[in-house]
């Protein structure tokens, strides 16, 4: 293995340090503390533990945490009127909602509902117009945290051939715009990408979100790209016993770290940063909120 391994735990830890020094300064200068407003309907076991730890993070920085749980079967204009009271709020900076959410319910329709500017998942369709047109927006989680790893690892991104795979809402289309707006040249490939083995092999920058296991493997990385791997699938491990599963990235990790000069590994790499952007989301929307600088570098 000749890549550097990018600690995706120590880079959040980082950036939660961070975010906590900029709320103690602003509950000591402004007597103002961010708050995060998280709503949960349902009893999807998987969103409990991410709302139970997104609770617990907000709090560890000093930041209000305020947790809503709603049955499965709470109507929608139940929800709706929630969000409506949570946007009116004034000591609420950021609200998101953990989804999936029951059928009955419109993801959609709840992203709208929110505030723009206190949608901390950067998931509004104001806040996706303003990214693409470069204009200041809430970045989506999870590109702002590869963002922040990329520049920090590779320092200036001007001129950097990016090639990101996948083009969801969620992560491929708001990466692009990202990388886009620090100079790289950008591509997005995809399912019908021709020849996508080539078009990955030139990128000094390879974002995998295309939620398939292992799907890159060593021989389409350029030697000493860096990698940052954004999938995360569950695959049999019989090695480990009967029934036993392990977590894998999009990427091969084995031999895309022996030709990458970066990569980041799956767990530990992108997946600690999703949470640490959301609190560095909360507190940018905070100062916005209230006429304040922005926290130097934990913003797009």
């Amino acid at each position: 293995m000749s890549a550097t391994i990018i600690d995706g735990k120590a880079f959040a830890a980082n950036v939660r340090s961070r975010v906590a020094d900029q709320v103690a300064r602003l509950k000591e200068e402004q007597s103002i503390t961010p708050g995060l407003a998280v709503v949960l309907v349902g009893e999807d076991p998987a969103s409990q533990v991410y709302v139970r730890n997104k609770g617990k993070q907000t709090l560890e920085v000093g930041m209000n945490s305020y947790e809503h749980k709603l049955p499965a079967d709470v109507p929608a204009v139940e929800l709706y009127a929630l969000i409506d009271k949570l946007n009116a709020d004034p000591a609420v900076h950021g609200i998101l909602c953990q989804f999936p959410v029951p059928e009955h319910l419109s993801e959609a329709e709840i992203v709208a509902r929110i505030d723009p500017a206190k949608d901390v998942d950067g998931l509004h369709v104001q806040n996706i117009g303003l990214l693409a047109g470069g204009q200041k927006a809430m970045a989506p989680c999870t590109p702002l945290g590869c963002l922040m790893m990329l520049r920090d690892h590779l320092g200036d991104l001007t001129g950097k051939d990016a090639v990101v795979i996948g083009r969801s809402n969620l992560v491929g289309k708001p990466m692009a715009q990202l990388l886009l707006r620090d100079s790289a040249t950008v591509t997005i490939a995809h399912s019908r990408t021709k020849d996508i083995a080539e078009v990955v092999r030139r990128a000094d920058i390879v974002v995998a979100a295309v939620g398939r296991p292992q799907m890159v493997p060593g021989d389409w990385i350029k030697p000493g790209a860096t990698v940052i791997d954004v999938g995360i699938n569950r695959i049999d491990a019989p090695e480990k016993g009967e029934g036993k599963t392990r977590l894998v990235g999009d990427v091969d990790f084995d031999s895309c770290a022996a030709v990458a000069g970066a990569i980041t590994p799956v767990p530990g790499g992108v997946g600690p940063m999703t949470i640490a952007c959301l609190l560095a989301n909360t507190l940018t929307a905070c100062c916005r909120a209230n006429g304040l600088t922005e926290p130097e570098g934990l913003t797009a």
